[in-house]
C-alpha cells in the first residue's frame, strides 16, 4: 500500500463504475470525525455527477494503544511526544476544517469526553458481525456523534447500550459484546492487521492499493478515488 497525502499514482479505471474505499478511522479522533464530513461532501459532488456511490468499509484502529497499560487502561504518564504546542496546532486544523466542510455540529476539541474507544469499537465490531451493512452504518455513526456532537461518555456501557436501541437492537447484546473475550480478541487482531498494512495513524483512505491520510479535501478524495 502506498501513502502520499492523498493522490494515486495511476488513474481510476472508470469513474462511473461503484467505487470501494476502506477507512480506518477511531471515534476519539477529530479528523476522523472531519473525514466523514469531506468524504459525505464527497459523496454528494458524485451524486451531482450521476456517478454511483462509493462502497465504504470502516475498519477498526486503536489511536490511543501506544498509551494502554498490561492493566488495559489507558495511561496519560506516557510520552508520546506530543506537547502543548501540538495539541495547539490540532486545535487550529479542527477550527478550520469544522469550517471548510460544514460540520459546525462538532463540538470543540476540549469539549469532548477524553474517552477509551476500545468498548465502542468492540460493539461497533460485533455489530459489524451480526447485523446488516446499514445497521452497522447507523451504529457506527452514532457513537461518532454522540462523541463529537453530544459529549456524550462512549466509554460509557449504558450509553453504548442507549445507541443500540437508538437504532434498533437490544442494549443488552452490547453489554454482553464488550464482554466477549472472543470479540476482544478479534479486535486485537484487527488493529494488528491494520499496523502490519502500514497504518499509522487515523483516517486514513485505502483504495486501489493506494491511501490517503488525514482528514484530506473532497478533492483529494476524487483523486484517490477516480484519478482525477
Amino acid at each position: 500500500m502506498s501513502t502520499d497525502d492523498a493522490s494515486a499514482d495511476d488513474p481510476a479505471d472508470d469513474a462511473s463504475e461503484r467505487r470501494p474505499v476502506t477507512i480506518y478511522s477511531d471515534f476519539v479522533c477529530p479528523f476522523c470525525y472531519l473525514g466523514r464530513a469531506s468524504l459525505r461532501q464527497y459523496r454528494e459532488d458524485r451524486a451531482e455527477r450521476d456517478l454511483p456511490e462509493v462502497d465504504v468499509e470502516w475498519q477498526f484502529f486503536d489511536l490511543r494503544g501506544h498509551k494502554r497499560g498490561p492493566d488495559g487502561e489507558i495511561r496519560d504518564d506516557v510520552n508520546d511526544g506530543k506537547d502543548e504546542d501540538y495539541y495547539d496546532q490540532v486545535r487550529e486544523n479542527v477550527v478550520r476544517l469544522r469550517e471548510e466542510y460544514d460540520a459546525e455540529e462538532m463540538l470543540a476539541f476540549d469539549e469532548v469526553h477524553d474517552a477509551d474507544s476500545w468498548d465502542a469499537q468492540q460493539a461497533a465490531l460485533y455489530v459489524k458481525q451480526s447485523y446488516d451493512l446499514d445497521t452497522f452504518r447507523e451504529f457506527y455513526d452514532a457513537v461518532l456523534e454522540a462523541h463529537w456532537e453530544d459529549g456524550r461518555e462512549i466509554d460509557d456501557l449504558d450509553t453504548l447500550a442507549e445507541l443500540a436501541e437508538s437504532v434498533g437492537f437490544d442494549g443488552a447484546e452490547v453489554r454482553d459484546a464488550v464482554d466477549d473475550e472472543r470479540l476482544a480478541e478479534e479486535l486485537e487482531s484487527q488493529f494488528e492487521a491494520a499496523r502490519e498494512r502500514g497504518v499509522t495513524g487515523v483516517p486514513t483512505f485505502v483504495a486501489d492499493g493506494h491511501a490517503a491520510r488525514g482528514a484530506v479535501p473532497p478533492e483529494h478524495l476524487q483523486r484517490l478515488l477516480e484519478g482525477v
